[in-house]
């Protein structure tokens, strides 16, 4: 399995003209944050966990030439933004792309994109099937795929654990039984925003003890905001098996 980050922001950390602060300012790389998402290649199958605004930036950096599918967290704009931008998937592979999500990310997909499935059969619309999951498991080429239900403040949101991945972004609270479905993960990707308490979000503390509970071989955090601080520095606070993830960064689990 082949695991490329590509994005670890959020955009409460997008820095902008206005804001002065040490990060928004810093010329490390690794402080330059796209929106949250994944890239999972495994068994011959190419996965992308969320499709935020910056989709098509993150493809063109990675060069992805194949998609075979789209998971989607929750129907956040920062997490779906993006989906119009696997038309050029579709002019590639000369087939519609499959979005696995439940039904309420569902509804706002086709809400949103309501011109690629009113039937118009508009030729540059971009291609999708909507695939609707629930809390078990499903299968995508022979992959197994395990939701993971967690709360982001009162909106049931779903992560995903793929063999030995986890990955469970803009979480503030995660029941037991979920807990229990990422034990054993060897690689755990989860939120923390900030240092701070945050509504919706786990803070870094709380994202720690997580971690500490799951114990995985090893743990990153996304989803990261400006108020995180730099990564150089916020990275040499943190235990040894955990790191802040940064865009680009890429992940060999045999």
């Amino acid at each position: 399995m082949r695991i490329t980050f590509l994005g670890t922001g959020t955009s409460q950390g997008i820095p902008v003209i206005t804001c002065k602060c040490d990060v928004c300012r810093s010329e490390d790389q690794m402080d330059k944050r796209l929106r949250s998402s994944i890239l999972v290649e495994t068994n011959g199958i190419t996965i992308v966990i969320d499709a935020g605004p910056d989709f098509r930036q993150q493809m063109l950096r990675e060069n992805v030439q194949n998609l075979d599918a789209i998971l989607i967290t929750h129907e956040h704009k920062d997490h779906v933004g993006g989906i119009d931008d696997v038309r050029a998937f579709n002019y590639k592979s000369r087939k519609a792309i499959d979005i696995y999500c439940d039904k309420l990310v569902s509804r706002t997909i086709m809400n949103e994109y309501a011109y690629v499935f009113n039937g118009g059969g508009y030729p540059g619309i971009p291609r999708m099937n909507i695939n609707l999951i629930e809390n078990r498991a499903f299968n995508i080429s022979g992959n197994k795929i395990i939701p993971v239900l967690a709360y982001h403040n009162e909106l049931p949101v779903f992560g995903f654990r793929i063999s030995d991945l986890s990955y469970l972004t803009d979480a503030s609270l995660i029941p037991d039984e979920s807990m229990a479905l990422m034990k054993g993960s060897r690689i755990l990707v989860i939120n923390a925003l900030r240092k701070q308490k945050h509504i919706s979000h786990f803070s870094l503390d709380e994202a720690l003890e997580v971690i500490n509970y799951l114990e995985p071989e090893k743990a990153y955090i996304t989803h990261i905001g400006h108020q995180m601080g730099r990564h150089a520095e916020v990275n040499r606070e943190l235990p040894a098996n955990v790191e802040l993830a940064f865009d680009g960064l890429k992940l060999e689990l045999d």
